[in-house]
């Protein structure tokens, strides 16, 4: 079960969407060392302390996010975070 569920719809081609979601990964990748990679349309990303999945369909994009014990105590600010991070990627 994850700990962050978050969900955006979208309107872009799926080949758009994927790039937007590229872009958000290396700018996180680069700020928390983070390591990621492709599955099909599914971006997988951990490192110590948290793992998870960017899904990307034709119509939405679903981010599945698991915390490790010490960084469960920042999930609200994550969450804002992530919301921050999709609005400006995929409302722009």
């Amino acid at each position: 079960m994850a700990d962050i569920d978050f969900r955006r719809r979208h309107a872009l081609p799926l080949k758009d969407a994927k790039a937007r979601v590229e872009r958000i990964a290396e700018h996180i990748a680069g700020r928390f060392d983070l390591d990621y990679g492709w599955r099909g349309n599914t971006l997988a990303f951990s490192r110590s302390g948290v793992e998870g999945e960017i899904a990307v369909t034709a119509k939405e994009v679903r981010v599945l996010v698991r915390l490790g014990f010490l960084l469960f105590a920042l999930r609200p600010a994550i969450e804002r975070e992530i919301e921050r991070t999709f609005v400006e990627q995929f409302e722009s």
